[in-house]
């Protein structure tokens, strides 16, 4: 496990135990815990907050493998940036600054090598985990996973910032505040990006709307 693989590089890192009988920590508390070297703090961090990151990214990419190896330098610039983390903002909102400025760095690498496609098999593969699993007759799982492949196939054709924050709103139903942040931009603009984003999306969902 990676976790491990950090602890090992840093013999000199404490690996405080927290009592089972506690509380649970805030993410804030955890994570002034990691920047005094705790490593069963970042555990624990990465633990609650791992699904989210790798969801994120797959939604961003379509790749399931490339979001777990992202998911994974994402924790590993959590715990080496962990001296420069202050709890001014929600540490979910730091985590995902962090996701997007790595995400946004794969999706312009691959603009630069357009062979490594979003259009590759396994895509739908990666979509459809994050479809509806109730219970459904074959033609409504069908008509379901058509409509989850075309819902993300729109998302895929948006620009990345605004790609980004619509996943944010819909799957992770963040505030404008907080995208704001994690973007690096205003409400006003990222409601700007939303409102585009649905327009465009509108079109390209239109024999599903009808």
């Amino acid at each position: 496990m990676w976790i491990q693989e950090i602890g090992a590089a840093n013999p000199a890192m404490s690996d405080c135990r927290h009592s089972d009988e506690a509380p649970p920590l805030s993410d804030a508390d955890l994570m002034l815990a990691v920047k005094t070297g705790d490593l069963r703090a970042f555990e624990s961090l990465v633990e609650r907050h791992q699904f989210r990151v790798i969801g994120t990214v797959a939604k961003m990419l379509g790749d399931e493998v490339e979001a777990e190896d992202i998911a994974q330098q994402v924790f590993v610039r959590v715990w080496k940036s962990a001296g420069r983390y202050e709890p001014s903002a929600k540490f979910t909102t730091w985590l995902l600054t962090i996701t997007r400025n790595l995400v946004f760095n794969e999706m312009r690498r691959r603009n630069r090598h357009p062979a490594h496609s979003m259009d590759e098999p396994g895509h739908d593969d990666t979509v459809r985990q994050f479809a509806d699993t109730r219970q459904t007759s074959p033609a409504e799982k069908l008509e379901q996973m058509e409509l989850s492949d075309a819902i993300e196939s729109a998302i895929a054709s948006l620009p990345e910032a605004q790609r980004m924050a619509v996943i944010l709103r819909r799957y992770e139903d963040m505030p404008y505040e907080e995208i704001a942040r994690v973007l690096q931009s205003t409400v006003p603009a990222v409601k700007s990006m939303l409102f585009r984003a649905r327009s465009q999306m509108r079109e390209l969902l239109e024999k599903f709307l009808a």
